[in-house]
Order: C-alpha cells, then sequence, then structure tokens
C-alpha cells in the first residue's frame, strides 16, 4: 500500500465510524421498527431481503407498511399465521409496494417461515451469542433472495449500526455497487470500470480487519457527489486526496 492509498483508506475508515447509524428511511415510524431489533427483529431481515431491484428507501419501508396493513401487529406470530398469496396481496397495494411484488412476496413469505424454523421465532438469533462474521454472512445467504451483497451489507449493519458484537468483522466484505466501483476507480485504489471481484479484493487488502467499514462513505460519496457525469469535487469529503478531481 502506498502513501497515498493509506491516506485514503484512513480517511474512509474515519468517515465509515462517524456515519449517521439507524437512518434507513425518511419515516421515523418506519425507523423505530427497524431499529428494534429487541422486539422485532425479524423487521430489520426482512427489509435487508427486501433491498434489491428497488431505490434503497423504498425496500426498507416494506415492514412498516405492511404492519400498517395489519393494524401494527407485526409480531413474528402474526405473521407466521400469513399464506403465502396474502403476503402478495399485501404487497400488491394499491400502490404496489415493491415492483415484482410477487417475486418478493414469496421471499417475504419464505424468510418467516425460516426463522419460525430455524431461529425458534426470533430472528436475532442470527447474530445473538458473538459468532464469526463469516457465520452471520453464512446465515444470510441461506435465506432466498439473499446474496453476498444483502448477505454482508445485513452483517455490516449490525456491526457498525447496531454495534453487534461479532468475533471478528474480516467477513464483512464491502458491497459492490455502481457508486462504490466507480469511487474505489476515481480515488486510484482501482482501475478505471474495476470488477467485483477487484474491488472486494481491494478493500480487504487495504483494510483486512474489517473491510466493510469503508462501504457507507463510499456509498454516500458515489450518490452524493461523485456522480458519472459531472462529478462535485469541491463538495466532496475526499477531494483534497482524489487524484481525478476536476
Amino acid at each position: 500500500m502506498n502513501t497515498n492509498e493509506r491516506a485514503i483508506r484512513d480517511r474512509l475508515v474515519e468517515l465509515g465510524r462517524v456515519a449517521p447509524k439507524g437512518e434507513f428511511t425518511k419515516v421515523p415510524e418506519a425507523n423505530a421498527l427497524l431499529n428494534d431489533l429487541d422486539e422485532y427483529p425479524h423487521a430489520f431481515v426482512l427489509a435487508c431481503l427486501m433491498d434489491r431491484l428497488v431505490d434503497y428507501e423504498r425496500a426498507w419501508l416494506v415492514p412498516y407498511k405492511i404492519s400498517q396493513k395489519l393494524n401494527g401487529d407485526f409480531s413474528i406470530g402474526a405473521l407466521f399465521q400469513l399464506s403465502p398469496e396474502k403476503v402478495k396481496e399485501l404487497m400488491s397495494g394499491p400502490p404496489p409496494l415493491l415492483p415484482f411484488f410477487n417475486k418478493m412476496g414469496d421471499i417475504f413469505h419464505s424468510a418467516i417461515q425460516r426463522i419460525h424454523r430455524d431461529y425458534e421465532d426470533d430472528a436475532a438469533q442470527i447474530w445473538k451469542g458473538r459468532p464469526s462474521s463469516a457465520e452471520v454472512v453464512y446465515r444470510f445467504l441461506e435465506f432466498d433472495g439473499a446474496g453476498p451483497k444483502i448477505a454482508t451489507m445485513a452483517a455490516n449493519i449490525l456491526a457498525r449500526d447496531f454495534e453487534v458484537e461479532f468475533a471478528d468483522r474480516c467477513s464483512i466484505d464491502i458491497s459492490t455497487d455502481t457508486h462504490v466501483c466507480r469511487v474505489f476507480a476515481r480515488l486510484g485504489l482501482c482501475p478505471s470500470e474495476p470488477t467485483v471481484e477487484q474491488v472486494t479484493y481491494k478493500a480487504r487488502a487495504i483494510h483486512p480487519d474489517y473491510p466493510g467499514i469503508i462501504d457507507l462513505p463510499c456509498w454516500e460519496i458515489g450518490r452524493r457527489w461523485c456522480s458519472p457525469h459531472n462529478p462535485q469535487c469541491n463538495d466532496c469529503n475526499m477531494e483534497a486526496l482524489c487524484p481525478k478531481r476536476v
């Protein structure tokens, strides 16, 4: 790692440690539900699984919107009583809570069944007991609809936002979406148009103890300032270190 890479790494880690925590949506009631890991840990799990093919805030509102349709009863017991058809009906709207609500309804229903069957109706068992980060990522990967991006995102939020204690954090990778890949390239950490593997392993190389700590700042930088066209370099909090600033 050269001097500039080290400086970039240190700045990104610093930003990752001070990032806002628990602000998943702009709806306070929805955030309260998602942050209640004691009573409703399944709300967090279900929101993670909904976060695909749609704006993240729309996805993270799904548990709250379904709870409204159930008159506020979002207990795992109430959810377990729902048939697959009923879940799809709740998702169908109007307006639909998500695109492809039939497919997402199946994923939602399947997750409830797994939480009931494998975790005794307590989704928090996924991360209780100081498991390794690899074990937590693997447990999320067992859910229908969860690939590496969702699984590592879930583990990362638990570690970063909720400060859940893991035996280690070395298997919590960065989530390689388009924003993160673009920022890695422009910061000179990876070549132009890097592959998912290049970004993943570069993050591991520069911060092996906890690669995912730099995920949120890179995503925010890409979303807010480092756009594909006309980046707002003067406003970016990496401006002083970025070799591609304009």
